[in-house]
């Protein structure tokens, strides 16, 4: 039998109801008592690192499941990390750079309802991040509704529904059907060298989304309160305005004072693209970094984990258009076609 690892965080999954509404009151033991024969499966162990509801799990939270996940990797086949689900996508994409070329799976999961609602999705999930965990197939994963996606292509994108979960640019890497869990080979990237622990992260990353007629000074007030990234969610393939309010001219100011700009789309699906149009090709003459079809979640601790390994801008924007695990490709390397997951190709 595999030997698997589950590491329990709190979340929805190991939740109970409180006069202040759902909150994690379930430990490791209680959760795997409602199981059933699945822990006779496989030589399970569990161990309980945290306790919290997803939206209190911060980059201090992210290092100590990469920890765990690192030094657990040569005594167990596979590891199952229980999480909320509403941060869970960040996790599944931080944990991608911090143990990159994990050699054995790593599969995130959670439940829309808790495991004592006699409706829960969470024994289902389970089941699937159980499977994953014992494929052999290294990487970091979630799980979700019997499916199985790249960890940094993961995105949130139903607040109640089971299916929470959606695989944006990039094939399912497993799916559970009549035939069992079957793993699409050619949607897990390859490790490219050892597994090493690269924990360090930079808080000091911020996000915004772009809306007609915002004012460029915010870069001001984020230079001036220290931050040393910035993703941008721009307009379609890319566009920023120009004109009246001169977002490109305060770009350049903050990328001359050492801040690393990345700039994605706010679409969800498809490929950022700057040379499509005016205001994309000016934003590339300042130095800014393409995003290409990263998810957002990918983008900001991707960003984060860049900052925490490289000080030299330069060098970080080198390291950040890296594809390290899956999370980038460029409208160079392969043009994505179609809108869903379904129809896309590694």
């Amino acid at each position: 039998m595999k030997r698997i690892l589950l590491l329990t965080t709190g979340g929805t999954i190991a939740s109970r109801l409180t006069d202040e509404g759902l909150a994690p009151g379930l430990d490791g033991a209680a959760l795997t008592h409602h199981l059933g024969g699945l822990p006779d499966s496989y030589r399970l162990t569990v161990r309980d690192i945290l306790h919290l509801d997803s939206s209190n799990i911060q980059p201090e939270e992210w290092r100590l499941i990469a920890r765990h996940v690192f030094d657990a990797r040569n005594d167990f086949d596979g590891i199952v990390v229980s999480h909320g689900t509403d941060t869970m996508a960040y996790t599944a994409s931080v944990l991608s750079y911090m143990v990159r070329n994990i050699p054995i799976p790593v599969v995130l999961t959670g439940a829309q309802l808790p495991i004592e609602h006699p409706l829960t999705d969470g024994l289902d999930n389970l089941r699937t991040a159980f499977a994953m965990a014992a494929s052999g197939w290294g990487g970091v994963f979630l799980a979700f509704n019997r499916r199985v996606m790249l960890g940094c292509r993961a995105v949130k994108t139903h607040t109640t529904a089971f299916g929470a979960f959606d695989s944006v640019n990039w094939p399912l890497a497993a799916e559970v059907s009549g035939a069992g869990l079957s793993v699409r080979e050619d949607a897990i990237p390859p490790a490219d060298g050892p597994c090493v622990l690269r924990d360090k992260l930079c808080e000091q990353v911020f996000l915004i989304k772009l809306t007609p007629g915002l004012d460029p000074e915010i870069f001001d007030m984020l230079l001036r309160m220290h931050y040393r990234g910035v993703v941008i969610e721009a307009f379609g393939a890319g566009g920023l305005h120009f004109i009246r309010r001169n977002l490109i001219e305060k770009l350049h100011a903050a990328a001359q004072a050492g801040m690393t700009v990345v700039v994605c789309s706010q679409c969800l699906y498809e490929s950022s693209n700057f040379s499509l149009y005016q205001a994309g090709q000016k934003v590339l003459a300042e130095g800014v970094v393409q995003g290409w079809d990263m998810t957002t979640e990918a983008a900001v601790t991707k960003l984060m984990w860049a900052l925490g390994q490289e000080s030299d801008p330069a060098k970080v924007r080198r390291l950040f258009s890296q594809n390290l695990c899956g999370e980038i490709r460029s409208a160079e390397q392969r043009p994505i076609t179609g809108s869903g997951s379904d129809q896309q190709t590694p």
